[in-house]
């Protein structure tokens, strides 16, 4: 491509510069494919004499997180070595780029690039990413949208997800042994049986679990039938289907834990059972209370009778009780010994253990009982047990301050489902707990999550003492003044933010009180 003759006659090409185009095609949001996107990238490279000379592709990937984003991480590689041979980075928009929950995540990566040299670009967008401060403003806008889409999408998949099973269809997963997928139509009529890995086309139809084939269904009641009738335990029984050659629904070979999961999965007789784990945004993946469960009684048609299932339940309590706390911690220190380490699969696949479940409910967790013979995981895993109490404490700081408002002549509603508090009819109020985080220096540092997705008037943020067992104090966050979804404490603030600290909830209550109005004359 040439530009019109200089002054004095002579006349040049226009220099091009060299670019590499990054693309991404999340799984959860079709809105753009790569092929799409790359016709935009390629578009603008051509009118601004850009020449792209490598291509960078995510197909497939979500954007919360780098892992898994092979294309990113090389891209990443490529300019921290100094091996790229390109000047700049094209992408479709700062959502392409990643919607990672924290924004400085995705602004280190960005600056990975410009620190070598290389300008990311965001072919799409309205601003020009020149680092001036009217573009700055706009690019952490525009991350922080991206990072609250998925937090947003996210609730309402889960809320339309738990809405599912309590109507009685199936969310995800393989159907397991004995049970098959069926496909249904929005009348609830039969359209026919879903292959192992194959999913539903239209978005009214709806899956369910249905009874699979006569010689698998024979099979589930004969290992109920050995584990009652016959006393055998988990292992033994699959020693006798893998003599009898009968495989998995993978057509794997059957382990303790596998007839374990027969033994104990409601879906034997019908019940739709759902957030047993969380796994939320690419985030710890956490094993819930039963309370947390979202269940569905009935919901399709049972392999095995309850009395069948419930009478080996009761088996397994039963077990569980003959065994005194010195026990199980005597034949747990005996499987470290011998093993070297300890994990679920290694005590759920040996024989004469108690499952790794019926540790986590003695004890409290498997952490706790690792911890009492001496055993540490590689991971610090003391995170869990502070979650796992802020769990506990969320319900009872909630019944304590509506019981409070309550006190004061205040009329307080509580949605069973979010916790969020509707004082007086006049302003909705949410609780958050602030973990306390000691930092090696010895100085305290907190995160306060805001629950951007409720909109409450008023957060409350529980900021806990230094053990996360009681409160320390309390900020209390209007809607107007914190947009943010979250942000730190240390232990000294500036006066701005101080001055939403309280020591006690006293003005929350005095905002709820009502005072009794004499009546004019």
């Amino acid at each position: 491509m040439r530009v019109p003759a200089q002054p004095d006659g002579e006349s040049d090409e226009v220099p091009q510069l060299r670019a590499a185009e990054y693309v991404r095609m999340s799984t959860e949001h079709q809105q753009y494919s790569t092929e799409n996107q790359a016709d935009r990238i390629r578009e603008y490279a051509l009118r601004n004499h850009i020449h792209i000379v490598r291509t960078y592709a995510d197909e497939g990937k979500s954007g919360l997180r780098i892992a898994g984003r092979e294309a990113l991480q090389r891209l990443i590689r490529d300019v921290e070595a100094g091996t790229a041979d390109f000047q700049m980075i094209l992408v479709y928009d700062v959502s392409r780029w990643g919607r990672f929950q924290d924004s400085d995540e995705s602004a280190y990566y960005e600056y990975i690039c410009r620190r070598q040299g290389i300008l990311v670009v965001y072919v799409a967008e309205q601003f020009e990413n020149d680092g001036s401060p009217v573009s700055t403003i706009v690019k952490g806008v525009k991350r922080a949208m991206a990072g609250e889409y998925s937090r947003e999408l996210s609730a309402k998949v889960f809320a339309g997800q738990c809405r599912l099973i309590e109507l009685g269809y199936r969310q995800g997963g393989p159907a397991g042994f004995g049970l098959r997928r069926a496909l249904i139509d929005q009348r609830g009529l039969m359209k026919g049986m879903l292959a192992r890995g194959e999913h539903k086309s239209l978005q009214t139809d709806r899956v369910i679990l249905v009874p699979g084939p006569e010689a698998e269904v024979a099979t589930v009641l004969r290992i109920y039938h050995w584990f009652i009738d016959d006393n055998l335990s988990e292992l033994q029984i699959a020693g006798r289907l893998n003599a009898e050659g009968i495989g998995t629904d993978l057509g794997r070979e059957w382990s303790r834990s596998t007839v374990n999961e027969v033994l104990t999965n409601e879906k034997y007789i019908g019940n739709n059972v759902y957030n047993r784990v969380s796994f939320k945004l690419k985030k710890t993946r956490v094993i819930n209370p039963a309370e947390l469960w979202v269940r569905k009684e009935g919901a399709f048609e049972p392999v095995v009778s309850p009395e069948l299932f419930f009478t080996a339940q009761g088996i397994m309590r039963a077990r569980l009780r003959r065994y005194s706390d010195e026990d199980l911690l005597e034949r747990l220190r005996q499987l470290y010994q011998s093993r070297g380490l300890l994990s679920g699969l290694i005590i759920d696949e040996t024989e004469g253990m108690p499952s790794a479940a019926a540790y986590a409910h003695r004890f409290g967790s498997l952490i706790r009982a690792y911890q009492k013979v001496g055993f540490t995981p590689d991971r610090d895993y003391r995170f869990l047990e502070v979650n796992r109490l802020l769990r506990m404490m969320h319900p009872a700081i909630v019944a304590e301050t509506e019981a409070a408002i309550r006190a004061i002549g205040g009329s307080v509603y509580r949605d069973p489902a979010t916790d969020l508090l509707e004082v007086n009819g006049e302003f909705t109020a949410s609780l958050v707990l602030s973990r306390c985080l000691v930092m090696e220096s010895g100085a305290r540092r907190w995160k306060v999550r805001l629950d951007t997705s409720l909109c409450p008037d008023i957060t409350v943020a529980v900021r806990l003492a230094s053990s996360n067992e009681s409160a320390l104090d309390y900020f209390l966050l209007p809607r107007l003044d914190f947009g943010e979804s979250k942000f730190s404490l240390a232990e000294l603030n500036a006066a701005e933010l101080d001055c939403y600290r309280f020591d006690t909830l006293d003005y929350l209550y005095g905002m709820a009180a009502r005072q009794r109005l004499r009546r004019a004359a």
